[in-house]
């Protein structure tokens, strides 16, 4: 039966100041042939080796046919690999991957970023990276995330890996590129079970560093797809201009109210948002989303404008040299 299986190398960088995996020990619970798999956990000491690197050596050492990019605290459930198995027996299927959710014993804090996360209006289509959003279908780097993706190793070697310039939004260019070779899937029941950040600081931080992480992406592989990721940063200008020509009352009457009429619908879109939200998760947890719903535009919006000016520094594919690989037995 195992001979059915095609080998699976399951990669997971791990961030200078972890010591431990969750995901590897997780990983080794996988409901798979333990003799058709491999798990190459991926150190480095130096904040500046980006997940990138370490993911393009792994991939170099790996055996399987498969790889499966885990992140260091990502708990995938027991029967992702033999769903995302069953989907590869298609030839044009070069990618599968799923959505990273919540876990429900977290602090209401990170399920309220959970929620924010999971709102169509925070994150667009890519909202389906951080819940179950629909049914099985052909997708594309708007929903798919590299914390729960599984890749036919050759393709990732003919795409020319993961681009280290990049961080974020390495695996968004990757994707688009494999895109151009093969059928990418979304599961929505292909789960890993992943905790938001735990602060508001951090939180912000994250959103500001998606926005600029596109921006920098769009300057280095600009793709058409990337044009709905503009909205936050003109939303952004739009504001800016409010806060400007309002005070100084140079408009007319009509001018204004016509001036004012988009941010009157995008706040009742934000409270249509949150009661979907509230629809969803409770009342209160609605209510928390709220203010965060506006912020993450803004914060993302921000970092789009930040990244369009931002200094990328190219760096030679391979060039990391404190990057060590270790094989968990399984």
């Amino acid at each position: 039966m195992a001979n059915e299986y095609p080998l699976i190398s399951v990669i997971i960088p791990v961030h200078p100041e972890k010591r431990e995996a969750r995901s590897a020990a997780a990983s080794r619970q996988l409901d798979y042939p333990k003799e058709k798999l491999e798990i190459i956990v991926v150190r480095s000491t130096d904040l500046a080796t980006y997940p990138s690197m370490k993911r393009n050596a792994a991939i170099r050492a790996a055996k399987g046919e498969l790889i499966y990019f885990l992140d260091d605290d990502s708990i995938p459930q027991p029967d992702n690999l033999r769903r995302a198995a069953v989907h590869f027996a298609d030839p044009k299927v070069q990618m599968v991957g799923g959505p990273n959710v919540c876990p429900p014993d977290a602090p209401t804090i990170e399920q309220t970023f959970a929620n924010v996360m999971g709102s169509w209006l925070a994150f667009g289509p890519s909202c389906a990276r951080y819940r179950s959003v629909g049914k099985l279908r052909e997708s594309s780097e708007k929903e798919l995330i590299s914390c729960n993706l599984v890749s036919r190793r050759d393709v990732l070697l003919e795409s020319g890996g993961f681009d280290e310039s990049l961080y974020p939004n390495e695996e968004n260019a990757l994707m688009d590129a494999v895109l151009k070779r093969g059928k990418l899937l979304y599961d929505p029941e292909m789960i890993v079970h992943r905790r938001p950040r735990s602060n508001f600081r951090s939180f912000a931080k994250m959103l500001f560093s998606y926005g600029r992480g596109r921006a920098e992406q769009f300057r280095l592989h600009p793709t058409a797809g990337s044009i709905i990721n503009f909205i936050p940063p003109g939303f952004c200008l739009y504001l800016l201009a409010v806060l400007i020509l309002v005070p100084m009352r140079v408009l007319p009457l009509w001018a204004l109210a016509a001036f004012l009429a988009p941010l009157a619908l995008y706040l009742a879109a934000v409270l249509v948002q949150s009661a979907a939200v509230m629809a969803r998760s409770g009342f209160m947890s609605g209510l928390r989303a709220l203010p965060l719903l506006a912020l993450t535009n803004i914060l993302y919006g921000a970092g789009v404008l930040r990244g369009f000016f931002s200094k990328i520094a190219r760096v030679k594919p391979g060039g990391a040299t404190d990057i060590r690989l270790e094989t968990v037995s399984v």
